[in-house]
């Protein structure tokens, strides 16, 4: 007789309401392709009353979502709450230190505590699944840790926030000027009302240290990552690299050279001719350069319920089958960071003989 995983989801916004409801309607699809039902046994969220249009009939209610990371028959717990620190990293070490399965979407949480966390993981032999924290519905975590296992990879480069490509997309073809890009970003909702952490280029940055650790088997550094944001894109840098043939994106990059390993985050001139520069709004793109394979791009939504809780069931069907890796698919070592890299100069002069 095989028993179902049974799962506890901590935080019901967009993607916990997603999770759940996509595991209810298709509970038997779902459990056909895991070899065994995947149950929401139980939940905890800030509103009770609030109607997320899930049944909840079978499902236990939790106040405090640290009862519920601790509580028995449970086999697993979904994260969703948010945050570097606080409440979801105790959710995580509380989970994990009574024997249960972790899946998470946080990616601040593992920027900051994820080495400390995924040595917790493999000393208990669970489970720490993070496959939503970096670009959406796009299974690059999967790609690097499982189906390139036998590549040495050498670089990982990518479009890792939708709102920055959304703003530059917009910027290039309507000439814009990213005040006004941004403004409608946030009427759409693509950007908050304090949008640093996006234009800055510090969510990129996250997601780039849990890249390189996937692909260059180190241990996860954010701080070592250079930041720039788009802030001081103008739109007359975005007409003459489309003069000169190339599309300005936000691109997280880490690569390998002689002097160890590189992570940079920064408005980069893209040759139109790559796959990666046809990327507009906000679509995610990640490519992957690896010595067997060649060169691998993976495209497709970065946010958003559905295409988060797209990889929130991927991790949570690898758990019900059984296949418990660690959580960065290798053993980790220290990163050696160095920064070199080529940049563009903007300067303004009168159009006279000798300016130059």
């Amino acid at each position: 007789m095989t028993f179902p995983l049974r799962i506890g989801v901590i935080g019901l916004g967009t993607v916990g309401a997603a999770v759940v409801g996509s595991l209810q309607k298709h509970a038997h699809f779902i459990a056909t392709r895991a070899g065994r039902a995947i149950e929401v046994v139980a939940v905890s969220a800030r509103n009770k009353s609030r109607d997320r249009g899930l049944n909840m009939d079978k499902i236990a209610w939790f106040d405090d979502p640290l009862v519920l990371a601790k509580a028995e028959g449970i086999d697993c717990i979904v994260e969703l709450v948010g945050g570097a620190d606080g409440l979801p990293k105790d959710i995580v070490e509380t989970a994990l230190r009574t024997g249960k399965h972790v899946v998470t979407a946080n990616k601040a949480l593992l920027a900051k505590h994820g080495n400390a966390l995924m040595k917790r993981a493999e000393e208990h032999g669970r489970a720490l699944n993070f496959e939503a924290a970096v670009a959406g519905g796009i299974p690059v975590i999967k790609t690097l840790r499982e189906s390139l296992a036998g590549n040495q990879v050498s670089r990982v480069s990518g479009i890792l926030n939708g709102t920055c490509n959304y703003i530059l997309s917009r910027m290039e073809m309507e000439g814009l000027t990213f005040e006004d890009c941004l403004k409608d970003a946030q009427r759409l909702g693509y950007a908050e009302a304090d949008p640093t952490f996006d234009v800055g280029g510090f969510d990129t940055a996250h997601k780039l240290a849990l890249l390189t650790s996937l692909a260059f088997g180190s241990e996860i550094d954010a701080d070592s990552v250079y930041v720039e944001g788009i802030a001081s894109i103008k739109p007359l840098d975005l007409v003459m690299a489309d003069e000169l043939g190339y599309r300005i994106k936000l691109l997280g990059v880490a690569e390998r050279n002689s002097s160890g390993i590189e992570q940079r985050v920064h408005p980069t001139m893209v040759p139109k001719s790559t796959a990666i520069a046809q990327v507009m709004g906000v679509t995610n793109a990640v490519t992957i350069d690896a010595d067997i394979v060649g060169e691998v791009t993976l495209v497709g939504p970065g946010a958003g319920g559905s295409a988060t809780a797209s990889s929130v069931l991927s991790d949570l069907i690898d758990i019900a089958r059984g296949m418990i890796l660690p959580p960065l698919g290798m053993a980790t070592s220290a990163l050696t960071a160095t920064e070199r890299a080529q940049f563009f100069l903007r300067r303004m002069h009168a159009d006279r003989f000798g300016q130059i």
